[in-house]
């Protein structure tokens, strides 16, 4: 059985509520060239059922006041929804930078820890070069 940590990432998805996951999508479909073509083609396809379909008894003839009536309340719903998913992303980068942050804290004293083994390791070699020295010397001296 293996044990599954969760990354930073998956914590932070977990704690979403229903609004921020809701945003998030809304901002994605929003930001895309899907979106952007069936808008257009929305629009392509309400000013040809107004002005050829029903010429004679359309609900929003030329100039399309209604069209532009959505398009306005449209355009307000989505600046209010871009900038929920602005603070979100401001949100993010925050956690995102904290937890860089921490990850950095912890390597330096991991690094200081090992620079302090490394440090004592040089001084024992040190000490057991000085040791063979002075062993080989009684043993040269020690043959005279």
């Amino acid at each position: 059985m293996t044990d599954h940590q969760k990354t930073w990432h998956e914590a932070h998805r977990a704690t979403l509520t229903r609004g921020q996951r809701a945003a998030d999508v809304m901002r994605n479909g929003m930001g895309s060239w899907p979106f952007v073509g069936s808008f257009i083609g929305f629009m392509l396809i309400w000013a040809a059922i107004n002005t050829w379909a029903l010429a004679t008894n359309s609900w929003d003839p030329y100039p399309y006041i209604l069209l532009n009536l959505l398009l306005s309340m449209l355009a307000g719903l989505q600046g209010a929804i871009l900038l929920i998913a602005a603070k979100r992303q401001d949100a993010i980068a925050a956690a995102m930078a904290q937890h860089d942050y921490d990850t950095n804290v912890k390597a330096k004293e991991e690094i200081e820890l090992l620079m302090a083994i490394n440090s004592q390791q040089l001084q024992i070699l040190k000490e057991l070069k000085q040791m063979a020295t002075i062993g080989r010397r009684g043993v040269v001296d020690g043959d005279r």
